[in-house]
């Protein structure tokens, strides 16, 4: 039976009706996750963007805390240079805590400025005080020359000349004289005293111009009177002429040419050799030991005329003690020294710093011993100094194990007793005069 043509386009259009239904619900599920996707990453970036506020919020309420602190805050006292001129402490203290304003003159005083204001303002005196500053700074840093007072000169030149360390040289040196043997000329000892220091305070003097880059990079010697430029190099080099010239002609003339011969080498010695070497090799602490040993033995040739057994004994004491003396305050000099470019044991040989101070330590047992072998000293000597030189042993083998700061702190101090004890009593053991020679026998 045939369908009517109603019938027909009824089932045409619900079939097409029905094809529409079906694509759209397709093209629905398809495209869902893409706009869920993009649904989430709007959200995500709308968190970012609120993390993004809260951040510059805090940063914004951090600086607003930090300008309040700098306001009220008085500004700190700047340290005072050394190479500076001293200015007058009211004037500085005014000009440090003075506080500007904070409200304009246009304000009113009857009204209080509100916190918006304040804000404002703020910045504005915060730049001009740090302008100030600024400006204070680059006056108080600028190079001012130093006036030389003539009553702080004394001082200087101590300074310079190293005294105590001169000090300690003539004091062997006048041990050397008295353990001679003899009669004890005091003309001859004071200008053997007198010669003596002056050749050592040029040495230094020159030792400390050669040295002056080196010395502004340590803490030791930063201090020295070059370094600071409170003298001139020129007045450094005329102070050590006016020593040297007159001390050498002293010990030559006044002395023997012997002993003005020794003190004349030892200069060159400390000058020209020690001093470079102290950037080149480690071989400075040997030869610097031989600088030490030279005094008591001019003290002995001032003393006799000529080298003898005693005058090489008393050397040989000054050169052991002084690796014990040395090594120590290296040991806690170490960044110091590396600081200023100084090749020493303690810096770049550790542990042969350690047993160098330890031998010599051992090696003032045996000097001691062979004294009276040498008719230097009474067979009393050894047994008196077997305590202290002991003692020094022990500390040179604690510093050896522990290789710490304590021990070689130990070490040093102990050393700077032990010398002037060791020489005080080698004089009260001193041999006396003629006890030696043999009486003829009776006929």
């Amino acid at each position: 039976m045939a369908a009517s043509p109603h019938t027909l386009s009824s089932r045409l259009l619900a079939g097409w009706v029905g094809g529409c239904v079906w694509y759209l619900e397709r093209r629905t599920i398809q495209e869902s996750p893409h706009k869920f996707l993009h649904l989430f990453r709007n959200v995500n970036k709308r968190w970012i963007t609120f993390q993004h506020f809260s951040f510059l919020k805090r940063m914004y309420v951090t600086q607003l805390n930090r300008s309040h602190n700098q306001q009220v805050k008085p500004k700190p006292e700047p340290v005072a240079s050394p190479f500076l001129e001293k200015t007058s402490s009211g004037q500085a203290k005014a000009e440090m805590y003075e506080m500007r304003p904070l409200s304009p003159p246009s304000l009113s005083l009857s009204r209080k400025p509100n916190e918006k204001e304040l804000i404002e303002l703020e910045p504005a005196s915060v730049i001009e005080d740090s302008i100030d500053v600024r400006k204070e700074t680059k006056e108080e840093k600028r190079w001012k020359e130093m006036k030389l007072q003539v009553y702080d000169l004394p001082g200087i030149l101590a300074r310079l000349s190293k005294i105590k360390l001169t000090g300690l040289v003539v004091s062997t040196t006048a041990a050397g004289f008295a353990l001679a043997p003899g009669p004890f000329d005091w003309p001859c000892f004071l200008l053997t005293s007198v010669g003596t220091g002056l050749a050592s305070c040029a040495a230094n003097s020159i030792n400390q111009f050669f040295e002056v880059p080196f010395d502004s990079n340590m803490n030791r010697t930063k201090n020295r009177p070059l370094v600071r430029g409170q003298i001139s190099p020129l007045l450094a080099v005329s102070f050590a002429t006016c020593c040297a010239v007159p001390g050498v002609a002293i010990l030559t003339w006044g002395v023997n040419p012997l002993t003005g011969a020794l003190g004349l080498f030892n200069i060159f010695l400390y000058t020209c050799c020690y001093t470079p070497l102290k950037r080149i090799s480690i071989v400075n602490t040997w030869v610097g030991a031989v600088v030490g040993a030279i005094p008591p033995v001019m003290g002995w040739t001032a003393a006799t005329g000529s080298l003898g057994a005693g005058a090489f004994l008393l050397g040989g004491i000054l050169y052991s003690w002084q690796f014990p003396h040395f090594n120590a305050l290296s040991w806690g000099l170490r960044e110091d020294y590396s600081r200023g470019g100084y090749c020493m044991m303690s810096v770049t040989h550790p542990g042969l710093c350690r047993r160098v101070a330890l031998r010599h330590c051992l090696a003032l047992l045996v000097l001691s011993a062979a004294a009276p072998v040498l008719d230097i000293t009474t067979w009393t000597f050894p047994f008196v100094a077997l305590p202290i030189n002991a003692y020094i042993s022990y500390l040179g083998f604690r510093f050896y194990m522990d290789a710490d700061r304590r021990s070689s702190r130990r070490l040093f101090f102990c050393s700077l007793w032990h010398l002037p004890l060791l020489l005080l009593l080698m004089l009260t053991c001193k041999r006396p005069r003629g006890d030696g020679d043999a009486a003829p026998p009776p006929s």
